[in-house]
């Protein structure tokens, strides 16, 4: 059995915003049904272990949240600050507990973490991801997908191996091509970053799909369940979006199994 539990669900600047007096900031710091971390997924597996998808600014809350002291295995879709940034956190917490962090990324995305961070090899050991790995059943495999002005990201695609099921975590992505899409098919979940309902920006200054752009494309898709996360201020959760049947926006610490 595998359980999938949201520790973030917010973007780059989680939510509420510090200079913010919107509705939604509002409400987040008042009775926190809006609040949001940058985002991160806890994967927990009888025979992996704890498995966590991205080290943000506010790991340290989040592993407080889920009464953590420690994870088993990190995965890090790229090297942005809200997906990066709690690594100093980990590394200083492994240096204390004398036990290595084992990461896995794709090499260009390691290479961008040491550019910045050369001293953290001392505390977490960087696993290329560059080819599937196996956690316990689950074997996951990363793929490189557009991330619109902000360059790129990686999303990762999970099989299991001993019964047909097949999901697909994919944070930060936009003007995904015909073949960026093709792990996208024959999935029965689907997390898919959408930052507003409807980005009032232009194309060209944008980098995560909104939830008008993610509608259509899971139609087009077909997922059995989709899940909407990395979401800006402008999502409010006491909102009916009127969304497909199967789709749903995560809420901070909601748990699936899948």
């Amino acid at each position: 059995m595998t359980n999938l539990i949201f520790r973030g669900t917010g973007d780059s600047m989680g939510v509420p915003r510090m200079y913010c007096d919107c509705e939604v900031c509002t409400e987040a710091r008042a009775s926190g049904e809006n609040r949001r971390y940058r985002s991160s997924l806890q994967i927990e597996d009888q025979e992996a272990g704890t498995v966590w998808i991205d080290c943000g600014p506010d790991f340290s809350k989040q592993l407080e949240a889920a009464d953590l002291r420690a994870v088993d295995t990190m995965l890090i879709t790229h090297a942005h600050f809200d997906h990066i940034g709690g690594l100093v956190e980990w590394a200083d917490a492994c240096r204390w507990t004398k036990k290595k962090g084992q990461a896995f990324a794709p090499s260009e995305v390691i290479g961008e973490i040491l550019d910045r961070f050369p001293w953290l090899t001392n505390q977490i050991v960087f696993n290329s991801f560059d080819q599937p790995i196996m956690l316990g059943k689950w074997r996951a495999s990363s793929w490189r997908v557009n991330h619109g002005k902000n360059g790129y990201a990686y999303a990762f695609r999970f099989e299991h191996t001993e019964k047909d099921s097949s999901w697909v975590y994919c944070s930060d992505s936009i003007g995904l091509t015909e073949e960026m899409q093709q792990p996208l098919a024959n999935l029965d979940l689907l997390v898919l970053g959408t930052s507003f309902y409807h980005e009032p920006f232009a194309y060209e200054t944008r980098s995560v799909y909104d939830v008008v752009e993610a509608i259509a494309l899971v139609k087009k898709w077909e997922p059995k369940q989709t899940l909407l996360t990395h979401m800006s201020h402008d999502i409010d959760l006491r909102r009916d979006y009127v969304l497909p049947e199967q789709m749903h926006v995560a809420r901070t610490g909601m748990s699936i199994t899948i």
